[in-house]
């Protein structure tokens, strides 16, 4: 059986990913495609302890420990869900996964570079990232909505633009972007043009 296909939907919080990868997710299996739908953090041990930790300050721990958290979740993501797929020749769609450590603890001082190459010695490289995009002030609202407060703290606005500029540096033939403040099913029709797009072309 011919390897699967990889798909990263990346973005800013509250850029729409987990609705997108959803609703990608759906369609995609109407046309009669394998599909598996997973997240970063996972539901592992180690994405567990993620989620607690992101849920509160997430200033209490130095930048290289916060990553130290995300490869291990990664590690086990990647060796229990992704490679197995893969391998089973289905398709993959990842809601998050490396671009996001490259870009948020890049935004803390790390590396994103070097974030890359060190998860992609263990990781598989996506077949299409796509990078959702939309203005910091609709990311920010979806934000209050989905937490049921309003985000005021100038350092969360600060570090949300530093993290939006690092998804902007990120290239390559595999990296779409994808404008994503319209309407849900103008932006997954968007996306499913994208996916089939880079499902003709085959896997990277």
């Amino acid at each position: 059986m011919g390897r699967g296909f990889l798909i990263a939907l990346e973005g800013v919080d509250g850029a729409g990913k987990t609705t997108m990868a959803a609703a990608l997710a759906a369609v995609l299996a109407r046309f009669g495609r394998r599909v598996v739908l997973t997240r970063e953090p996972t539901s592992g041990v180690a994405g567990r302890r993620l989620r607690e930790y992101l849920a509160g300050s997430r200033r209490h721990l130095p930048p290289t420990e916060e990553l130290a958290l995300f490869q291990e979740d990664r590690r086990e993501h990647v060796e229990k869900t992704i490679r197995p797929a893969l391998n089973r020749g289905w398709l993959v769609i990842t809601d998050r996964y490396y671009y996001s450590s490259a870009a948020y603890q890049g935004a803390l001082g790390l590396d994103p570079q070097q974030i890359l190459a060190e998860s992609e010695l263990f990781a598989p490289r996506p077949d299409l990232v796509v990078l959702l995009q939309v203005p910091l002030e609709v990311a920010l609202t979806r934000l209050a909505e989905s937490r049921g407060k309003i985000i005021q703290l100038s350092e969360d606005r600060d570090y949300l633009e530093r993290v939006a500029a690092l998804y902007d540096t990120f290239k390559g033939a595999h990296i779409k972007r994808l404008e994503a403040s319209g309407p849900s099913s103008e932006v997954l029709g968007r996306l499913l043009h994208l996916t089939l797009e880079a499902l003709d072309t085959g896997p990277h």
